[in-house]
Protein backbone atom coordinates (compact mmCIF):
# COMPACT_ATOMS: atom_id res chain seq x y z
CA UNK A 1 0.00 0.00 0.00
CA UNK A 2 1.18 3.52 -0.80
CA UNK A 3 0.23 6.43 1.43
CA UNK A 4 0.53 9.94 0.05
CA UNK A 5 -0.10 13.28 1.72
CA UNK A 6 -1.92 15.86 -0.34
CA UNK A 7 -2.55 19.52 0.37
CA UNK A 8 -6.14 20.30 -0.63
CA UNK A 9 -6.92 23.92 -1.41
CA UNK A 10 -9.59 25.94 0.35
CA UNK A 11 -11.48 27.22 -2.66
CA UNK A 12 -12.86 30.55 -1.53
CA UNK A 13 -11.78 32.86 1.26
CA UNK A 14 -12.82 36.17 2.75
CA UNK A 15 -10.04 38.63 3.49
CA UNK A 16 -11.42 41.41 5.67
CA UNK A 17 -9.09 44.30 6.48
CA UNK A 18 -9.91 47.27 8.65
CA UNK A 19 -6.66 49.00 9.49
CA UNK A 20 -3.23 50.24 8.67
CA UNK A 21 -0.49 50.37 5.99
CA UNK A 22 -2.62 49.77 2.94
CA UNK A 23 0.01 49.07 0.32
CA UNK A 24 2.43 47.23 2.60
CA UNK A 25 -0.42 44.81 3.29
CA UNK A 26 -1.25 44.30 -0.38
CA UNK A 27 0.89 41.20 -0.89
CA UNK A 28 -0.27 39.57 2.33
CA UNK A 29 -3.84 40.59 1.59
CA UNK A 30 -3.96 39.13 -1.91
CA UNK A 31 -2.04 35.98 -0.90
CA UNK A 32 -0.46 35.85 -4.33
CA UNK A 33 1.11 32.45 -3.65
CA UNK A 34 -2.38 31.08 -2.94
CA UNK A 35 -3.93 32.65 -6.01
CA UNK A 36 -1.35 30.72 -8.00
CA UNK A 37 -2.82 27.56 -6.47
CA UNK A 38 -6.34 28.45 -7.58
CA UNK A 39 -7.74 30.01 -4.39
CA UNK A 40 -10.21 32.83 -5.01
CA UNK A 41 -10.46 35.85 -2.70
CA UNK A 42 -13.23 38.17 -1.60
CA UNK A 43 -12.01 41.43 -0.10
CA UNK A 44 -14.30 43.36 2.20
CA UNK A 45 -13.24 47.00 1.77
CA UNK A 46 -13.76 49.13 4.85
CA UNK A 47 -13.56 52.88 4.32
CA UNK A 48 -10.70 55.01 3.02
CA UNK A 49 -8.00 52.93 4.64
CA UNK A 50 -8.15 50.22 1.97
CA UNK A 51 -8.58 52.54 -1.02
CA UNK A 52 -5.33 51.28 -2.56
CA UNK A 53 -6.55 47.70 -2.61
CA UNK A 54 -9.84 48.75 -4.19
CA UNK A 55 -7.93 50.52 -6.96
CA UNK A 56 -5.22 47.98 -7.67
CA UNK A 57 -6.23 44.47 -6.59
CA UNK A 58 -8.83 43.70 -9.28
CA UNK A 59 -6.64 45.19 -12.01
CA UNK A 60 -3.70 42.95 -11.16
CA UNK A 61 -5.44 39.64 -11.79
CA UNK A 62 -8.02 38.00 -14.08
CA UNK A 63 -11.68 38.91 -13.57
CA UNK A 64 -13.34 37.02 -10.72
CA UNK A 65 -10.16 36.01 -8.93
CA UNK A 66 -10.22 38.96 -6.51
CA UNK A 67 -13.62 40.41 -5.68
CA UNK A 68 -13.95 43.66 -3.71
CA UNK A 69 -17.10 44.35 -1.73
CA UNK A 70 -17.87 47.80 -0.36
CA UNK A 71 -20.70 48.82 1.91
CA UNK A 72 -21.88 48.26 5.47
CA UNK A 73 -19.33 46.03 7.28
CA UNK A 74 -21.85 44.30 9.56
CA UNK A 75 -24.11 43.28 6.68
CA UNK A 76 -21.28 42.19 4.39
CA UNK A 77 -19.47 40.34 7.16
CA UNK A 78 -22.65 38.60 8.25
CA UNK A 79 -23.34 37.32 4.74
CA UNK A 80 -19.78 36.09 4.20
CA UNK A 81 -19.44 34.36 7.56
CA UNK A 82 -22.80 32.63 7.13
CA UNK A 83 -22.08 31.38 3.60
CA UNK A 84 -20.94 27.74 3.28
CA UNK A 85 -19.17 28.73 0.04
CA UNK A 86 -16.63 30.72 2.07
CA UNK A 87 -14.35 28.18 3.74
CA UNK A 88 -11.69 30.45 5.21
CA UNK A 89 -11.71 33.94 6.73
CA UNK A 90 -8.69 36.19 7.20
CA UNK A 91 -9.19 39.38 9.20
CA UNK A 92 -6.97 42.22 10.36
CA UNK A 93 -8.54 44.57 12.89
CA UNK A 94 -9.61 44.88 16.50
CA UNK A 95 -9.83 42.01 18.97
CA UNK A 96 -13.49 42.85 19.58
CA UNK A 97 -14.43 42.46 15.92
CA UNK A 98 -12.18 39.42 15.52
CA UNK A 99 -13.99 37.65 18.36
CA UNK A 100 -17.35 38.54 16.80
CA UNK A 101 -16.27 37.12 13.43
CA UNK A 102 -15.02 33.93 15.10
CA UNK A 103 -18.43 33.52 16.73
CA UNK A 104 -20.18 34.05 13.40
CA UNK A 105 -17.90 31.54 11.66
CA UNK A 106 -18.48 28.82 14.25
CA UNK A 107 -21.71 27.35 12.77
CA UNK A 108 -19.97 26.60 9.46
CA UNK A 109 -16.63 25.69 11.08
CA UNK A 110 -14.58 28.05 8.94
CA UNK A 111 -10.85 28.17 9.43
CA UNK A 112 -9.68 31.56 10.74
CA UNK A 113 -6.63 33.76 10.48
CA UNK A 114 -6.96 36.72 12.83
CA UNK A 115 -4.39 39.51 13.18
CA UNK A 116 -5.81 41.59 15.99
CA UNK A 117 -4.81 44.16 18.60
CA UNK A 118 -1.37 44.61 20.10
CA UNK A 119 0.41 46.23 23.02
CA UNK A 120 4.04 45.77 22.05
CA UNK A 121 6.73 46.27 24.70
CA UNK A 122 10.15 47.65 23.73
CA UNK A 123 12.65 46.70 26.45
CA UNK A 124 16.08 48.26 26.92
CA UNK A 125 18.47 46.60 29.38
CA UNK A 126 21.40 48.33 31.06
CA UNK A 127 23.91 46.45 28.88
CA UNK A 128 22.24 47.49 25.61
CA UNK A 129 23.99 49.42 22.88
CA UNK A 130 22.44 52.83 23.61
CA UNK A 131 22.70 54.23 20.09
CA UNK A 132 21.28 51.08 18.53
CA UNK A 133 18.40 51.02 21.03
CA UNK A 134 17.45 54.61 20.22
CA UNK A 135 17.52 53.90 16.48
CA UNK A 136 15.37 50.81 17.04
CA UNK A 137 12.91 52.71 19.21
CA UNK A 138 12.51 55.40 16.57
CA UNK A 139 11.85 52.78 13.90
CA UNK A 140 9.48 50.71 16.00
CA UNK A 141 7.55 53.52 17.67
CA UNK A 142 7.34 56.25 15.04
CA UNK A 143 7.05 54.45 11.71
CA UNK A 144 3.85 55.47 9.95
CA UNK A 145 3.21 57.94 12.77
CA UNK A 146 2.94 55.10 15.29
CA UNK A 147 -0.02 53.66 13.38
CA UNK A 148 0.97 50.04 12.82
CA UNK A 149 -0.07 46.95 14.73
CA UNK A 150 3.55 46.15 15.65
CA UNK A 151 4.55 49.65 16.79
CA UNK A 152 6.05 49.74 20.28
CA UNK A 153 3.30 50.83 22.66
CA UNK A 154 5.28 50.65 25.92
CA UNK A 155 9.01 51.37 26.25
CA UNK A 156 10.53 49.67 29.30
CA UNK A 157 13.99 50.93 30.28
CA UNK A 158 16.24 49.58 33.03
CA UNK A 159 17.21 52.16 35.64
CA UNK A 160 20.95 52.15 34.91
CA UNK A 161 20.49 53.36 31.32
CA UNK A 162 17.14 55.12 31.77
CA UNK A 163 18.23 58.76 31.89
CA UNK A 164 20.71 58.50 29.01
CA UNK A 165 18.17 56.66 26.86
CA UNK A 166 15.42 59.19 27.56
CA UNK A 167 17.68 62.14 26.72
CA UNK A 168 18.85 60.57 23.46
CA UNK A 169 15.35 59.48 22.40
CA UNK A 170 13.80 62.86 23.26
CA UNK A 171 16.41 64.65 21.14
CA UNK A 172 15.59 62.43 18.16
CA UNK A 173 11.84 62.92 18.61
CA UNK A 174 12.20 66.70 18.89
CA UNK A 175 14.04 66.63 15.56
CA UNK A 176 11.23 64.81 13.72
CA UNK A 177 9.75 66.79 10.84
CA UNK A 178 5.94 66.84 11.11
CA UNK A 179 3.85 67.96 8.17
CA UNK A 180 2.19 67.11 4.87
CA UNK A 181 3.00 63.53 4.00
CA UNK A 182 3.60 64.51 0.35
CA UNK A 183 6.12 67.21 1.25
CA UNK A 184 9.84 66.56 0.89
CA UNK A 185 11.49 65.67 4.20
CA UNK A 186 8.32 64.99 6.18
CA UNK A 187 8.77 62.19 8.73
CA UNK A 188 5.42 62.27 10.55
CA UNK A 189 2.24 63.02 8.64
CA UNK A 190 -1.38 63.35 9.79
CA UNK A 191 -3.21 60.65 11.71
CA UNK A 192 -5.79 58.50 9.98
CA UNK A 193 -8.89 60.34 11.28
CA UNK A 194 -10.36 62.51 14.04
CA UNK A 195 -11.16 59.60 16.42
CA UNK A 196 -7.48 58.63 16.30
CA UNK A 197 -6.52 62.15 17.41
CA UNK A 198 -9.11 61.98 20.18
CA UNK A 199 -7.72 58.71 21.51
CA UNK A 200 -4.12 59.94 21.46
CA UNK A 201 -5.13 63.15 23.22
CA UNK A 202 -7.06 61.21 25.87
CA UNK A 203 -4.15 58.85 26.54
CA UNK A 204 -1.70 61.72 26.95
CA UNK A 205 -4.06 63.67 29.22
CA UNK A 206 -4.64 60.62 31.38
CA UNK A 207 -0.90 59.93 31.70
CA UNK A 208 -0.08 63.54 32.61
CA UNK A 209 -2.89 63.59 35.17
CA UNK A 210 -1.41 60.51 36.81
CA UNK A 211 2.10 61.92 37.13
CA UNK A 212 3.83 61.36 33.79
CA UNK A 213 6.22 64.08 32.60
CA UNK A 214 6.76 65.26 29.06
CA UNK A 215 10.42 64.98 27.97
CA UNK A 216 9.97 66.63 24.57
CA UNK A 217 9.02 70.14 23.48
CA UNK A 218 5.40 70.91 22.61
CA UNK A 219 4.46 71.91 19.06
CA UNK A 220 1.55 73.83 17.61
CA UNK A 221 0.20 71.64 14.81
CA UNK A 222 -2.76 71.88 12.42
CA UNK A 223 -5.91 69.87 12.96
CA UNK A 224 -5.44 66.20 12.20
CA UNK A 225 -1.84 66.01 13.38
CA UNK A 226 -0.56 64.46 16.62
CA UNK A 227 2.46 65.93 18.40
CA UNK A 228 5.25 63.29 18.64
CA UNK A 229 6.38 63.04 22.25
CA UNK A 230 8.23 61.10 24.93
CA UNK A 231 6.61 60.71 28.35
CA UNK A 232 8.56 59.61 31.41
CA UNK A 233 7.22 58.23 34.67
CA UNK A 234 4.66 55.97 32.97
CA UNK A 235 2.91 53.43 35.21
CA UNK A 236 0.71 50.40 34.65
CA UNK A 237 -2.38 52.25 35.88
CA UNK A 238 -2.36 54.61 32.90
CA UNK A 239 -4.57 53.99 29.89
CA UNK A 240 -1.59 53.90 27.52
CA UNK A 241 -0.21 50.93 29.47
CA UNK A 242 -3.20 48.72 28.69
CA UNK A 243 -4.64 50.23 25.50
CA UNK A 244 -3.03 50.55 22.08
CA UNK A 245 -2.42 54.28 21.55
CA UNK A 246 -1.82 53.97 17.79
CA UNK A 247 0.02 57.26 17.55
CA UNK A 248 3.43 58.94 18.02
CA UNK A 249 3.53 58.82 21.82
CA UNK A 250 6.42 57.00 23.54
CA UNK A 251 5.74 56.31 27.25
CA UNK A 252 8.80 55.27 29.27
CA UNK A 253 8.41 52.73 32.09
CA UNK A 254 11.41 52.36 34.41
CA UNK A 255 12.29 48.87 35.71
CA UNK A 256 15.00 47.40 37.94
CA UNK A 257 15.32 43.67 37.25
CA UNK A 258 14.90 41.25 34.37
CA UNK A 259 12.04 39.52 36.17
CA UNK A 260 10.25 42.85 36.57
CA UNK A 261 10.70 43.61 32.87
CA UNK A 262 9.30 40.22 31.88
CA UNK A 263 6.28 40.65 34.13
CA UNK A 264 5.59 44.08 32.65
CA UNK A 265 6.09 42.88 29.07
CA UNK A 266 3.79 39.87 29.48
CA UNK A 267 1.27 41.66 31.70
CA UNK A 268 -1.24 42.21 28.91
CA UNK A 269 -3.89 40.07 27.20
CA UNK A 270 -2.18 40.82 23.88
CA UNK A 271 0.84 39.12 22.36
CA UNK A 272 1.68 40.29 18.86
CA UNK A 273 5.18 41.82 18.89
CA UNK A 274 7.94 42.57 21.39
CA UNK A 275 11.40 44.08 21.09
CA UNK A 276 14.36 44.00 23.45
CA UNK A 277 17.94 45.23 23.47
CA UNK A 278 20.77 43.47 25.27
CA UNK A 279 24.34 42.34 24.56
CA UNK A 280 24.11 39.42 27.02
CA UNK A 281 23.91 36.18 25.00
CA UNK A 282 22.36 34.14 27.81
CA UNK A 283 19.73 36.80 28.48
CA UNK A 284 18.98 37.09 24.77
CA UNK A 285 17.77 33.51 24.56
CA UNK A 286 16.33 33.28 28.06
CA UNK A 287 14.27 36.46 27.78
CA UNK A 288 13.29 35.98 24.13
CA UNK A 289 11.85 32.53 24.82
CA UNK A 290 9.93 33.79 27.86
CA UNK A 291 8.17 36.62 26.00
CA UNK A 292 4.54 35.76 25.27
CA UNK A 293 4.19 37.01 21.71
CA UNK A 294 4.32 35.81 18.14
CA UNK A 295 7.05 38.19 16.93
CA UNK A 296 10.27 39.03 18.77
CA UNK A 297 12.92 41.54 17.70
CA UNK A 298 16.32 41.19 19.41
CA UNK A 299 18.42 44.34 18.92
CA UNK A 300 16.24 45.38 16.00
CA UNK A 301 13.14 47.51 15.59
CA UNK A 302 11.84 45.55 12.59
CA UNK A 303 9.92 42.28 12.86
CA UNK A 304 7.87 42.10 9.66
CA UNK A 305 9.52 40.32 6.74
CA UNK A 306 7.96 38.46 3.82
CA UNK A 307 10.06 35.35 4.44
CA UNK A 308 9.10 35.09 8.13
CA UNK A 309 5.73 34.08 9.65
CA UNK A 310 3.68 37.00 11.00
CA UNK A 311 1.05 36.70 13.72
CA UNK A 312 0.31 36.84 17.42
CA UNK A 313 -0.79 34.85 20.44
CA UNK A 314 -3.33 35.39 23.21
CA UNK A 315 -5.86 38.06 22.17
CA UNK A 316 -3.65 39.26 19.32
CA UNK A 317 -4.99 36.59 17.04
CA UNK A 318 -4.82 33.16 15.47
CA UNK A 319 -2.71 31.72 12.68
CA UNK A 320 0.15 33.20 10.67
CA UNK A 321 0.67 35.16 7.50
CA UNK A 322 3.79 35.07 5.34
CA UNK A 323 6.39 32.34 4.85
CA UNK A 324 5.41 28.67 4.55
CA UNK A 325 3.26 28.89 7.65
CA UNK A 326 1.13 31.54 5.95
CA UNK A 327 0.50 29.28 2.96
CA UNK A 328 -0.40 26.33 5.16
CA UNK A 329 -3.15 28.38 6.82
CA UNK A 330 -5.06 28.09 3.53
CA UNK A 331 -4.51 24.40 2.85
CA UNK A 332 -5.97 21.13 4.12
CA UNK A 333 -3.92 17.95 4.47
CA UNK A 334 -5.47 14.88 2.90
CA UNK A 335 -4.10 11.38 3.54
CA UNK A 336 -4.55 9.39 0.30
CA UNK A 337 -4.33 5.62 0.94
CA UNK A 338 -3.94 3.63 -2.28
CA UNK A 339 -3.96 -0.05 -3.09
CA UNK A 340 -4.98 -2.59 -5.72
CA UNK A 341 -3.71 -0.65 -8.73
CA UNK A 342 -1.29 -3.37 -9.86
Amino acid sequence: MHVDQIEARRKQIDGSRSRNIRHALLQRLLKVELLARGVQRILEELGKRMAGVVQFAPALLPAGVVNVLTGRPAEIGGALTASPAVRKLSFTGSTRVGALLAEQCAPTLKKLSLELGGNAPFIVFDDADLDAAVVGAMASKFRNGGQTCVCANRILVQSGIHDRFVAALAARVDALAVGDGLAEGTEIGPMINAPAIDKITAHVADALAQGATRATAARELPEGYADPMVLTGATTGMRLASEETFGPVAPIFRFETEDEALALANGTPYGLAAYFYTTDMARAFRFGEALECGLVGLNTGAVSHAEAPFGGVKQSGLGREGAREGIEEYLETKAFHMGGLG
